[in-house]
């Protein structure tokens, strides 16, 4: 796993970036921030060496300067939305945002509920903020936005507004989700700053697609992979090309709302400083590649991991035919097969063989560890057993459990909590080896190797558990799965 990216270059890079966009503007930025600000597994995924939280440490070292606003619908709250990844609803996130960011250091200065049309459950959320003494302002829905740039940006359009007041010269506009209203939120207070004789300045944040990269790098095609489910496309910016006669990479949701932009800044300042979507970009993530190898492996294997996400949910009955359809043809694009992943080739194979559920782990050092499915383990538990032992440099036939210590628990599991499967899962197999680790160095010392399973490779040969699926996502393996239901779950 060869590193790809600098995250240094990137942190001291970026915060002069931004710096230097704020002076341009003078007296306030407001920064629109696409995507997650921490926990941003996708780029660490595509791009080895940046860190998840790598955009919180780049704002981190401009704290002092910079708030945070945090914009959700009143739709999103009206509807209960939720965060596909962290399984909660979108108010349920600005809550945890808002102690995220504040223990973090950064410091957030209101909330703003956008697209407010007198929805009592937005009014119930207000009043459960203003509780905590957190500020809240409203945003309405704007008749004809974004198309009657005349009537938005006037007194009945961006003017009834409530105008968010914010002290410091960068304002961070960051929500749970898109969707949400970030670029609608700056426009606004673009609108009431001017009004007030104050300079202020707007710029965008998306990390990709990267902007100074082709527009078919396995990068940027991940990240078409990862939003197969917004229609999101990756596109030449044209406006770019004709002012500039430079090739840059955009994607089409902010391409085609360019011209709306354009109008709107023409309306409030007479001009538009940017001559492009790219011109509003601050992102320097593409500067800070030092191995384009290694982030094309890591890209393609991505492609691969979301493919297979697609796979999963369309054969648990969603409908996700249109994202299949895309990643595949996202897959020729770049040109690689499911074969290219070793750990995909590796199960398979010897699910052929055996007839019966298998799975297998790619190494940080390239090598491949299989396991199968036994009368003790499911396929995923034995795998941890089996890498764990590899690592730590353990014989393949030594016992880190006991086998009297499976009977026990298997009677747990059938006889008083009614499972018909008396295998151990992979949280099962866990506890059961960091209790023998008590009184086994082989336990202790395979114990001691979980953190090297972070960023590998697994595939397994049929659908896991969610039991599983959730032990795998907290030691920070990339997983994947045949489309494939088993008996033996």
């Amino acid at each position: 796993m060869r590193i790809g990216f600098d995250n240094d270059k990137y942190l001291k890079m970026q915060s002069e970036y931004i710096q230097k966009r704020i002076d341009k503007f003078g007296d306030k930025l407001y920064l629109e921030f696409g995507g997650k600000l921490f926990d941003d597994f996708h780029a660490s995924r595509v791009l080895p060496g940046f860190k998840p939280d790598s955009k919180l440490g780049m704002l981190l070292q401009m704290s002092e300067k910079a708030e945070v606003v945090i914009v959700i619908g009143a739709d999103a709250i009206d509807k209960n939305k939720k965060r596909e990844d962290l399984g909660i609803t979108y108010d349920k996130d600005v809550l945890r945002l808002i102690e995220e960011y504040t223990n973090c250091g950064l410091y957030v200065g209101s909330v703003v509920v956008t697209k407010y049309a007198g929805q009592s459950s937005a009014d119930d959320f207000k009043e459960k903020l203003e509780k905590k003494n957190i500020k809240v302002y409203k945003h309405y829905v704007i008749e004809g936005y974004p198309t009657n740039v005349a009537h938005i940006v006037s007194d009945e359009g961006f003017g009834k507004n409530d105008y968010i007041e914010t002290t410091r010269p960068l304002v961070v506009v960051t929500a749970p989700g898109p969707g949400s209203g970030k670029m609608a939120t700056c426009l606004s207070q673009l609108y009431h700053e001017h009004k007030r004789g104050v300079k202020a300045g707007y710029a965008k944040f998306e990390t990709f697609p990267i902007w100074n990269i082709p527009l078919k790098h396995p990068v940027n095609l991940a990240y078409e992979a990862a939003t197969a489910d917004l229609d999101d496309m990756n596109m030449i910016d044209p406006f770019h090309l004709e002012a500039y006669g430079e090739t840059t990479v955009n994607y089409n949701r902010d391409i085609e709302i360019f011209p709306v932009l354009n109008a709107v800044f023409e309306q409030i300042y007479g001009e538009n400083p940017y001559k492009s979507p790219t011109d509003m970009g601050v992102n320097m993530v593409g500067n800070c590649i030092i191995d384009d190898d290694a982030t094309r492996e890591a890209s393609n294997m991505e492609i691969i991991r979301r493919y297979y996400k697609a796979l999963l949910q369309m054969a648990q009955g969603e409908n996700v035919e249109k994202q299949v359809y895309k990643t595949e043809l996202i897959m020729k694009h770049a040109k690689i097969t499911t074969d290219d992943r070793k750990v995909t080739v590796a199960t398979k194979d010897r699910a052929a063989k055996l007839g019966v559920p298998t799975a297998a782990i790619e190494l940080e050092d390239g090598t491949i560890i299989t396991s199968k499915t036994t009368d003790l383990l499911g396929a995923s538990a034995a795998l941890i057993l089996n890498a764990l032992k590899h690592l730590g440099g353990i014989d393949h036939d030594v016992h880190l459990i006991s086998p009297s210590a499976f009977e026990p628990i298997q009677s747990l599991k059938t006889d008083y909590l009614g499972s018909r499967n008396p295998r151990l899962h992979s949280d099962e197999v866990l506890i059961a080896l960091a209790l023998s680790a008590l009184h086994d160095e082989n336990a202790k010392k395979a114990m001691e190797q979980l953190p090297l399973l972070a960023g590998c490779q697994v595939h397994t040969s049929d659908m896991l558990s969610d039991v599983d699926i959730k032990t795998f996502k907290k030691l920070g393996v990339d997983l994947t799965s045949e489309p494939v239901s088993s008996n033996f779950r």
